[in-house]
């Protein structure tokens, strides 16, 4: 990832309106490149329009998309220099697996032989060699993401835009496709710029993330800076879990697994009792009802306990201790 220089990708005071909704009011981005970008969001917050304002699909009613320093607002779709994935893949049903990675470079006229030798290079950076001559309709919902990303990256964009294309997936699946498409993107050095609603999806792949909130962006940064250090409320709980506390008249963030949960008798920690307890395998997730009011989730290792000692904790005393250097203060607001 390359961070100096001219974006790949750069929006600046970005508008689009339907009526009276702001789908995308004023966004500002510059995407490096070689990043795995993501924009995360809930529905209707923004993203995929942006995404598609950078595709060429909208036209933007004010502001200026760029591609390498070059203004493409106006542009159709086909002009710019990207290529984008979609959830539902849109592959040809009657085509071959080669022929469907081949079509973009046949409608550019690339002569034949470059053709079969780029689509070929592309499915095995995909992990598909040996399925050319298979129909989409012969393969998992996996193997056909696999084709459209490579008939994505066959035509060498400067940018690849990928809508939600794992959200049709089991999970176990869209895991294992999570790692292989950063890997797959790091292998290309590529700008992808992801769109989609899944938390952990984004900080899984991502070197940076734009979370949106009705058409605005709330914060930009790395994973660990949006999980760690959240700047609004909003932020802070949307991507996991977290619980907002406030003390001398600021607001501030502390995540559950930060907090630990004490018996009733210890000396120091918030006093409570524990509502729900709520057995995740790996970690138990305790809600605690405060004495003073109001309520926190805390997270704790299931090292030596069982699901039955768990069950027991309903309605039991706790002390909730976490240290003051895990908390963080937020803006109010969204």
């Amino acid at each position: 990832m390359s961070s100096g220089g001219t974006p790949d990708v750069s929006v600046s005071a970005l508008r689009k309106h339907y009526g009276d909704v702001k789908a995308v009011d004023g966004v500002d981005l510059d995407i490096a490149s070689g990043e795995f970008f993501t924009m995360l969001g809930p529905s209707g917050s923004g993203k995929t329009t942006t995404l598609r304002l950078i595709a060429g699909f909208e036209r933007p009613d004010g502001g200026v998309v760029q591609l390498q320093g070059k203004d493409v607002s106006a542009l159709a779709p086909f002009d710019r220099d990207v290529n984008t994935v979609f959830q539902d893949y849109a592959l040809f049903p009657h085509m071959t697996v080669q022929q469907n990675v081949e079509y973009g470079l046949r409608v550019r006229k690339v002569p034949r032989p470059e053709r079969r030798a780029r689509a070929a290079e592309a499915l095995r950076m995909v992990r598909l060699e040996g399925y050319g001559e298979r129909k989409p309709g012969q393969l998992s919902g996996g193997q056909r993401q696999r084709v459209a990303l490579a008939r994505a990256i066959v035509n060498r964009p400067k940018a690849l835009l990928l809508d939600e294309p794992l959200g049709a997936l089991d999970l176990k699946l869209r895991q294992e496709l999570q790692i292989e498409l950063k890997q797959i993107q790091q292998e290309l050095g590529l700008t992808f710029i992801y769109v989609t609603h899944d938390q952990e999806e984004a900080l899984t792949m991502s070197d940076r993330i734009a979370v949106f909130n009705e058409g605005k962006i709330e914060q930009i940064g790395t994973p660990a800076e949006m999980y760690e250090h959240p700047r609004t409320e909003f932020v802070a709980g949307f991507i996991g879990t977290s619980n907002v506390l406030g003390r001398d008249g600021r607001r501030f963030t502390v995540r559950p697994e930060k907090i630990r949960v004490l018996p009733g008798d210890a000396a120091e920690g918030q006093p409570g009792i524990v509502r729900a307890a709520v057995y995740l395998g790996a970690v138990t997730r305790y809600v605690v009802d405060l004495d003073e009011g109001g309520e926190l989730v805390a997270l704790q290792q299931n090292l030596e306990v069982s699901s039955s000692d768990i069950t027991a904790m309903k309605g039991k005393r706790v002390r909730l201790l976490w240290s003051p250097n895990v908390e963080f203060v937020i803006k109010e607001g969204t």
